[in-house]
């Protein structure tokens, strides 16, 4: 198998050749779904015109201003964990696809950015030896529905100060930060210098207390079950390590995934990739760093890359992924297209390693052991745009068929414009119950998905499928803007 066989094979199974779907108004509209999700003052250019301003005294009890940022999905609470992922995610499309993106697009994407990047600054720099890891009480938030802009419960600030650990989420926010630092360096590299440096903070607050931030008894029921650290908090070292190594080339951080790779767990091939495991995107960072020649003594990391691409192949005897009987990608738990954007998002990435036609041949008649994989098996950014058993786009406001009562409360509420009058906690109650479609139409957002048997309800109510996150959405940036550059 030849490697241009094998990248038409991985690229293939994302799109379909010639599918016909307008991805460069998907991708625009992915970017326009965060404004929707902006929490703050919001500028004069705001495009999703039904939002406005909210969260405006966040941090004061802390003497802190923790204005900004995102909320995570469809409620009112930031939360630090999901969103520092979400913007390593929107950061690294930016690294790898940015040259693929019309110029308006870029733009849009490195705005959307710097609205999580201004706010994650804030959460390391404002006060020495701690970490605002999360703004809002999210028992309150969720027994309410209201607008973000009437938001009355309490907005209590989740602080983290040493010597409490909070590696994962420190160590997220400072691969958010490093990568972030490479998105602006050509643009305005004085923010990318201020990135930088408090990666690097961040990154020594992560591994100098060491610890899961959930295990905090002073904030775990204000995270928890909700983003809880639920599979350790060594990936997140690893993984903004490797960031930072990335970005600065600097042997100092290769010395330290070279030592700590065994006791972190560098080997355990975890085949996961989203806001709380990091490892299978690990293992492609590196493997690209391996590749160019960035790094050495690494080949580990990418074997285990290589075993991650060889388990989602059906006809591989490595195979453990599910597919849902259409072809998507599927795993239990709620929320399923967030594993179908970031893993469709790193098989893009390993698909364009420079690499040689021996060790491709090797990965998949080998190691795979599978060399009749059909290219046309999984498509699964057509699947998310429309092509799938229910002919439903589950990007809101892309074609003309496309959920219309997401669980959102922005969204689902009348809005401040068309109505002045506060909503109150249980006032909202009567919108949510509605079968009426949503007033707002959250443009780009991608909600949660079918269930393995591809069906999809139309269900506010059924969050687990109708309820959009950042972290589905930041992905798929740079996956369709792959495919505005390669359509066929």
């Amino acid at each position: 198998m030849t490697i241009t066989t094998l990248l038409l094979l991985l690229i293939n199974s994302l799109a379909t050749v010639h599918g016909g779907h307008d991805y460069r108004d998907a991708l625009s509209k992915c970017i326009l779904f965060f404004e929707g999700q902006r929490s703050g003052f919001l500028p004069q250019d705001q495009r999703q015109t039904w939002r406005a301003n909210s969260g405006l005294s966040d941090g004061w009890t802390y003497n802190a201003d923790l204005t900004g940022g995102y909320y995570d999905a469809g409620d009112n609470v930031k939360f630090g964990f999901p969103m520092a992922f979400t913007t390593t995610m929107l950061a690294w499309s930016v690294v790898e696809f940015g040259d693929s993106m019309p110029p308006d697009d870029l733009r849009n994407a490195l705005v959307a950015t710097r609205w999580a990047t201004d706010y994650l600054l804030k959460t390391v720099s404002q006060q020495p030896n701690r970490i605002f890891v999360q703004v809002g009480d999210p028992i309150l938030d969720h027994n309410c529905w209201e607008r973000p802009e009437d938001m009355d419960t309490a907005r209590t600030v989740y602080a983290v100060d040493s010597p409490n650990p909070a590696s994962d989420v420190a160590g997220e926010t400072a691969a958010a930060l490093a990568a972030s630092s490479m998105a602006f360096r050509s643009s305005d590299p004085g923010y990318a210098d201020t990135l930088l440096r408090n990666a690097m903070k961040a990154f020594e607050f992560a591994d100098t207390y060491r610890g899961a931030y959930s295990d905090n008894a002073n904030i775990r029921d204000g995270v928890c079950p909700f983003y809880c650290d639920f599979d350790g908090y060594q990936d997140e070292l690893l993984w903004s390590a490797a960031w930072l190594r990335r970005v600065t080339q600097d042997g100092g951080y290769l010395d330290y995934i070279q030592n700590n790779g065994k006791t972190l767990g560098a080997e355990d091939n975890i085949n996961e990739f989203g806001w709380d495991n990091k490892h299978a995107g690990l293992n492609v960072l590196i493997s690209k760093e391996v590749l160019e020649g960035n790094m050495y003594n690494l080949e580990s990391y990418k074997s285990s890359a290589d075993s991650f691409m060889c388990t989602l192949i059906p006809e591989s005897s490595s195979s453990h992924i599910e597919y849902t009987p259409a072809g998507l990608i599927y795993k239990p738990g709620g929320s399923n297209l967030q594993h179908v954007t970031s893993i469709s998002f790193l098989l893009l990435v390993y698909a364009i390693l420079p690499c040689s036609n021996l060790a491709v041949s090797q990965l998949w008649e080998h190691r795979c052991q599978s060399n009749n994989a059909s290219p046309n098996r999984q498509k699964q950014v057509d699947y998310i745009l429309g092509d799938n058993p229910m002919g439903l786009s589950y990007m809101v406001g892309y074609s003309d068929h496309y959920p219309q009562r997401i669980h959102h409360r922005g969204s689902s509420l009348p809005s401040i414009k068309d109505h002045p009058q506060p909503i109150a906690c249980k006032e909202g109650s009567v919108y949510f119950n509605s079968s009426n479609p949503n007033p707002n139409v959250l443009v780009g957002a991608l909600v949660g998905g079918p269930g393995e048997d591809d069906v999809y309800d139309d269900d506010r109510a059924d969050f687990r499928k109708s309820e959009p996150t950042t972290y589905i959405n930041a992905p798929f940036v740079g996956v369709l803007a792959y495919f505005v550059a390669n359509p066929t």
